[in-house]
């Protein structure tokens, strides 16, 4: 039987991180409530010159140097981000440049030359956007491959209730007939409704009002016609520009974290509802393990709970439940909830079915689009680490976008899939980054910092373009 699915697997994740017991104490909380409570350790840090198109080629080189593959028999690089560096030329097309130059050598000039090339936008679901594209792009030849990159980081203003969960880095897949790793079913639950809980707007300022407030805090004349004869005489390549707005970008996101929970909630249900209505389904007992995007490592857990509760609802497991929490009738259904959430029967769900999904983000953070991918390479490489057998199983996989979007989908995992993945080792490579202090990562957040920390990554942002013709575009290098 021809199948497709994910044929080979590779990640990149910055080198530098900070410990949640150093971010807590420089932010006055106790540190066992992000770490229990959040389940994070972690928090990966970009370090100068790093970005989403540097994440993404440093995936996609290790993908196929790992993997012997011919940069020249790959058809598409679908690359899903909502971290881009440019708001027209593709973040993809930078990183295949720089891979393609690396390898020029091994596979000749422009390997990638007959590669469609394409980013995909939808918040943290953008690149499974990306695979589900790619999937049935795929399926139409036994002969195509596609590569999928997930790449991003996320950024939240220093001092607000997302700023622990950030974090960084990139994962690539191999999409092919006949998988090592993954074949995916064709099914897929979709749930979609525009929602505000999560988006980066560009922010718009009157110059006159930006040139009135730094006219005030020098004490100087800051009347309008001041103002007006300011503008029309500068020579400044910033004041003289006739637009009387500046538009500003910022990867720091306007959110309402609570909000953006339960759009959560509510689109997995939807979506749920969706593939059981194509293939109806027992999900506890069908799927294996869960896979899901994970804004924080234990948030899978916590936004699957009322879907369980209703799966297990008219089922021998349910009267397991109430045998040990009680009757949901007898208390208020709050004070039940947080009984059945906490209960044994639910831990050892989560154990078995969630918690191996969580590892890695545990030491990394929130990836956004790139997330999910990673709680999947974090699955299979604890379970080559721990010996666990897991040819055949299904597992489920729930990702989410805010804006809003979610997808589920289903694989099984494949007879030779630790020949893909003993030679990754994740969590190896997440033991041996380099620890930053809090100081260090804020003067990176505030782009204080002009070089990079230690030696800096293998491949980084080496200029931007300053002439009016090329004003803007990124130049990137390979270091040795």
């Amino acid at each position: 039987m021809n199948t497709t699915g994910i044929d080979a697997i590779a990640f990149y994740v910055p080198q530098l991180y900070v410990s949640m017991d150093n971010l807590a104490e420089a932010r006055g909380i106790p540190a066992e409530k992000l770490k229990r409570g959040l389940g994070l350790q972690k928090m990966a840090v970009p370090n100068i010159g790093e970005d989403a198109a540097t994440f993404a080629a440093n995936a996609l080189l290790n993908l196929i140097t790992q993997n012997n593959l011919n940069p020249n028999e790959i058809g598409r690089v679908y690359l899903g981000t909502e971290s881009a560096v440019d708001g027209s030329k593709p973040t993809a097309t930078y990183a295949v440049e720089i891979v393609e130059k690396e390898l020029a050598n091994t596979f000749g000039e422009r390997s990638f030359k007959n590669c469609d090339i394409l980013d995909m936008t939808f918040a943290c679901v953008g690149a499974v956007d990306a695979l589900h594209n790619c999937l049935d792009w795929v399926k139409q030849d036994e002969n195509r491959k596609a590569v999928v990159i997930a790449s991003d980081l996320s950024k939240y203003d220093i001092n607000s209730t997302g700023e622990y969960t950030q974090g960084a880095g990139a994962v690539a897949v191999l999409v092919s007939h006949n998988p090592s790793i993954l074949t995916i079913n064709d099914i897929w639950g979709v749930a979609s409704k525009s929602e505000g809980d999560f988006f980066k707007p560009r922010r718009i300022y009157k110059k006159s009002d930006l040139l009135k407030s730094v006219l005030k805090e020098l004490n100087v004349d800051a009347s309008k016609e001041t103002i007006d004869t300011f503008i029309k005489s500068t020579n400044s390549e910033f004041w003289s520009d006739s637009n009387e707005v500046v538009e500003v970008f910022k990867e720091e996101p306007v959110f309402d974290g609570q909000f953006s929970n339960s759009c959560y909630a509510d689109r997995i249900t939807e979506a749920f509802e969706h593939f059981n209505s194509q293939k109806e389904i027992d999900f506890v007992n069908n799927w294996q393990q869960f896979i899901f995007h994970l804004p924080y490592a234990f948030h899978g857990r916590r936004i699957v709970f009322d879907n369980w509760l209703s799966w297990i609802k008219d089922t021998a497991v349910y009267n397991l439940l109430v045998e040990e929490v009680g009757k949901p009738e007898d208390t208020d259904i709050k004070t039940w909830n947080k009984a059945a959430y906490k209960s044994n029967l639910y831990s050892t769900f989560i154990n078995e079915n969630i918690s191996a999904g969580e590892l890695a983000s545990s030491e990394i953070g929130n990836m956004y689009t790139a997330s999910i991918f990673m709680s999947l390479l974090s699955f299979l490489s604890h379970s080559f680490n721990t010996s666990k057998e897991i040819a055949g199983n299904t597992i489920g996989f729930v990702a989410y976008g805010s804006g809003s979007k979610s997808k589920v989908f289903q694989g099984v995992v494949q007879p030779n899939w630790v020949s893909k993945i003993k030679d990754i080792k994740l969590f190896e490579y997440l033991e041996n980054r380099t620890s930053i202090t809090v100081e260090t990562y804020e003067n990176i957040h505030r782009s204080k910092l002009q070089t990079p920390v230690n030696k800096g990554s293998k491949i980084a942002l080496n200029f931007v373009e300053k002439e009016d013709t090329n004003y803007g575009l990124r130049r990137y290098k390979v270091n040795e």
